[in-house]
């Protein structure tokens, strides 16, 4: 299964900028990911994903509909992003969100 993090480049900051976050914890060095940038896909590649209707409710998590239709919790991320919400706070319970189902295809839809 790809993570978000198979292509992400890394940034070494060995520089004397860094020497207070590293001289207290012994390190010479700190790896740092690039921050990604993610294609915004059109209206009509959104379309053509195929989803499910999942009606939230009281103790929903993006990391357990993650993990229920994609079996990695760590791509929680998808279903935020594909609804708009980006954290469970910006749903209530009762409302319905949209999971894209195939997840090969999301990913390669982003660009991840």
């Amino acid at each position: 299964m790809p993570t978000r993090y198979n292509k992400t480049r890394t940034v070494i900051n060995s520089g004397e900028y860094y020497e207070p976050l590293r001289k207290p914890r012994n390190l010479k060095k700190v790896v740092q990911y690039v921050t990604p940038i993610i294609h915004h896909p059109t209206t009509a590649d959104r379309a053509s994903l195929a989803t499910t209707a999942h009606l939230w409710g009281y103790g929903d998590r993006y990391y357990k509909l993650a993990y229920q239709y994609y079996n990695d919790e760590r791509l929680w991320w998808v279903i935020a992003w594909y609804n708009g919400y980006p954290t469970e706070a910006h749903i209530t319970p009762g409302f319905t969100i949209y999971i894209p189902l195939n997840i090969e295809n999301v990913l390669k839809m982003l660009r991840v």
